[in-house]
């Protein structure tokens, strides 16, 4: 059985399609408790004092709080409209992938500061699926579904942060 990449043009289709916008408020609560639970007792995370005595502009957030504010600062009333209907790509895919069985794993995460993130930045982001392709090894068969979000402040429109999450779905 062949370790390379399998072509399937279902997966082939995803390319490029959206996986939603989100808008999100960098909080100081949550930025404190986050670097706490990743173990980061750096003061600069919770005294403005501390990260302006480190050259910060304000509080800072920790490298990979981008993965969570999403959940933490994603309130109703500020979201985009979305222009992805009836769901996104990738959950259109990992249903269909659970449907078959297997399991689902968060493979890798990955992410890019274009600028620094600090509290009280009011970030949008926009998503959208950059690869999708089968690979066989050692007998099974896993799919792999990479996305991609790019977030910008909300005022200027510049990049802050791109992160890219690979899901692999293993039968």
């Amino acid at each position: 059985m062949s370790e390379e990449s399998q072509v399937d043009p279902d997966l082939a289709n995803l390319i490029g399609k959206p996986t939603g916008k989100s808008k999100v408020v960098l909080e100081r609560g949550p930025v404190a408790y986050f670097a706490l639970a990743v173990g980061d007792k750096s003061p600069i995370y919770k005294d403005t004092r501390a990260a302006k005595a480190a050259g910060l502009q304000a509080i800072p957030v920790p490298p990979t709080f981008a993965f969570a504010w999403d959940t933490w600062g994603k309130f109703p009333e500020i979201q985009p409209e979305d222009d992805v209907p009836q769901g996104s790509a990738v959950g259109e895919v990992v249903g269909s992938l659970m449907a078959k069985g297997g399991t689902i794993l968060h493979g890798e995460q990955e992410f890019v500061y274009h600028k620094p993130a600090y509290v009280g930045d009011v970030l949008s982001g926009e998503g959208k699926v950059v690869d999708a392709y089968r690979k066989e090894s050692k007998g099974h068969v896993m799919t792999f579904v990479v996305t991609e979000m790019i977030w910008c402040d909300d005022k200027t429109g510049d990049p802050v942060v791109t992160s890219r999450s690979n899901i692999i779905h293993r039968l």
